[in-house]
């Protein structure tokens, strides 16, 4: 074996890339702005140079792990574990996903590795696609006893 570099997972698709630093960041800026934290543009910035930084100078193994984490903010959201906006978890997820399901069509142990980000982000997707807000008017109170059953 040479000692090059294996770079084949660099060629799955741009998606994570193009897509993720600003989910990702929005998701870590869910408990909201406090004094002395960055902005919300200065958060997804960072998370622009990271991922910059993992795919010109990271590993396939580097890469996936910074996946793990995403796919941890994604399920805390999802689960309801953790604070977040929905859509950016959503989007988030779908496309750590998508690149985890590619994975099967590279060499080496990729895929196999990333079966329990799958299952776990298969089940966040669909928590948060059919997730539907409650409406102040048709739902009661979580404290409020509704009645079931019988008549009156």
């Amino acid at each position: 074996m040479s000692g090059r570099r294996r770079l084949d997972w660099l060629g799955l698709t741009p998606e994570p890339e193009r897509e993720l630093p600003l989910a990702v960041a929005a998701l870590r800026a869910s408990g909201g702005p406090t004094a002395g934290t960055p902005t919300a543009e200065e958060l997804a910035a960072a998370e622009r140079r990271r991922v910059e930084r993992l795919v010109l100078r990271g590993t396939r193994h580097r890469w996936l792990r910074y996946l793990a984490e995403v796919t941890d903010l994604v399920t805390g959201v999802a689960t309801g574990t953790r604070t977040g906006d929905p859509a950016a978890a959503l989007l988030a997820g779908e496309v750590v996903l998508d690149h985890h399901r590619m994975l099967i069509g590279l060499p080496g142990p990729g895929y196999g590795r990333t079966a329990a980000d799958r299952t776990a982000l298969e089940r966040a997707v669909h928590a948060l696609r059919t997730r539907t807000p409650p409406h102040p008017r048709t739902h009661p109170h979580p404290h409020t006893p509704t009645r079931t059953g019988g008549s009156r």
